[in-house]
């Protein structure tokens, strides 16, 4: 790990981090301490040591304004449809770059102490990992600069050209139709910035990223994060399993750990409440079923036009406890799912109607945020007309439509009742889709 040391050391008096100032009696100095780890490749091998200097505490998640992975699930749908390219790059050391604003006084890091000036402290000029401003300010440095040479929310236009720059902490992807335009983006963050260039991303966030240019098509997979769950939990050499859960499978609070056996064992197994060993078979079988399909891609191309389309779909009532029912939406772009999410409703539905209903009002609002996403982009021409959002349920379709509450639906929360708003307004159509 001596490199990445070394690295880290260099970068720090490259960006002037901080001075070294006399200590201050009614200031106490924060603690700071070396973190060392590899990062690996595209298929999980090592890659490059990293050294950070944080404040404090090893802290084991870092939190930092970020774009969302359906935001990149959508622009990689767009880029697969109209032949973009898809580059990489990462910057070097990205915390260090943002400016401090408070005074912020630090011990010398372990390692690097000036023999001449062993009794001072540093003060910090430039946020380090760990300090809770660290991320809020190197976000504000980038966005400060990226606007400089010509980025509106992270999207540059020059004439027929453009480029779409997608920030993840230290993690970039550039997305346009004009190489020569996408180097000169380069060219500009290299200035600003120490920076990796990555070439053509294959890898990002854990997800590996395949390309087909000749057929447009664009696949993620996440192979790699799956072997590591597998490895965690000794199921690498398990038997592959056909379903991730069988539908008699029930599941309830009830079935707590009774014998004594049966409590020793469940101690040995992460949970968050109530497990039973039928719990814990439920998720190997979730396992077995990630080890057989690790390997399948969620791709995207092969539509004809670049619409985006929403399901939503619950099971009434499923849940044993408390009456519940889950319910879930997708919404696919290009062929692909870029936005989904599966959850039990927070409220107790008296029909399949209702609970239709009501999830069909969650999925029109992720509907308004994509529509509004996309038409910012101005590269999806579908998004001027209303988004198709499909239902199962007449019932529910007839109530999201209707504009005024009648007895049937008075009970349903008010805040359920803003699809009627967004259909009114042309935000969303909702339509039937008929069941297999």
């Amino acid at each position: 790990m001596a490199r990445g040391h070394e690295i880290q050391v260099e970068m720090h008096g490259y960006n002037q981090v901080w001075n070294l100032v006399e200590p201050l009696d009614e200031v106490r100095p924060i603690e700071c301490k070396w973190v060392f780890n590899k990062k690996i490749d595209v298929d999980g091998n090592f890659h490059i040591n990293k050294a950070q200097l944080i404040q404090g505490v090893d802290y084991d998640e870092t939190f930092s304004p970020v774009a969302m992975l359906k935001s990149i699930q959508i622009l990689l749908a767009i880029a697969a449809y109209h032949d973009y390219e898809v580059w990489q790059m990462d910057v070097k050391t990205a915390f260090l770059n943002g400016n401090l604003s408070e005074d912020v006084y630090m011990t010398q890091p372990e390692g690097v102490v000036d023999p001449q000036n062993a009794g001072k402290v540093c003060k910090l000029l430039k946020s380090i990992y760990g300090l809770k401003q660290a991320s809020r300010s190197w976000n504000l440095c980038f966005d400060e600069v990226v606007k400089g040479f010509g980025f509106i929310k992270n999207l540059k236009i020059s004439g027929s050209a453009l480029v779409f720059l997608v920030l993840y902490v230290d993690d970039i992807l550039l997305i346009g139709n004009s190489i020569p335009m996408l180097e000169a983006v380069k060219d500009s963050l290299r200035k600003s910035f120490s920076m990796n260039d990555l070439g053509e991303a294959t890898y990002i966030l854990g997800i590996k990223i395949y390309r087909d240019m000749s057929k447009r098509l664009i696949g993620l997979s996440q192979s790699t994060y799956v072997d590591k769950v597998l490895k965690q939990f000794n199921m690498h050499d398990f038997k592959k399993g056909f379903l991730p859960m069988s539908p008699s499978t029930i599941l309830s609070k009830t079935q707590c750990p009774l014998t004594t056996d049966e409590q020793k064992r469940m101690r040995e197994i992460p949970y968050q409440s109530c497990p039973r060993e039928g719990h814990w078979i439920a998720v190997k079988n979730i396992l077995k079923y990630l080890r057989r399909t690790k390997d399948v891609f969620l791709m995207f191309g092969g539509e004809e036009e670049l619409v985006v389309k929403g399901y939503t779909d619950t099971g009434f009532q499923i849940d044993k406890d408390d009456s519940r029912s889950q319910a879930g939406f997708i919404f696919c772009l290009n062929g692909g799912a870029v936005s989904w999410k599966s959850s039990k409703q927070d409220t107790v539905a008296d029909s399949a109607t209702e609970a239709k209903y009501i999830v069909a009002s969650e999925a029109a609002k992720e509907d308004v945020w994509i529509r509004k996403f996309v038409s910012e982009l101005g590269v999806v021409l579908s998004a001027s007309i209303p988004l198709d959002l499909y239902c199962d349920n007449i019932g529910a379709i007839a109530q999201a439509k209707e504009p005024r509450s009648h007895k049937k639906s008075k009970h349903i929360l008010r805040r359920y009742h803003l699809i009627r708003e967004i259909i009114d307004r042309g935000d969303v159509k909702i339509c039937k889709v008929h069941r297999i």
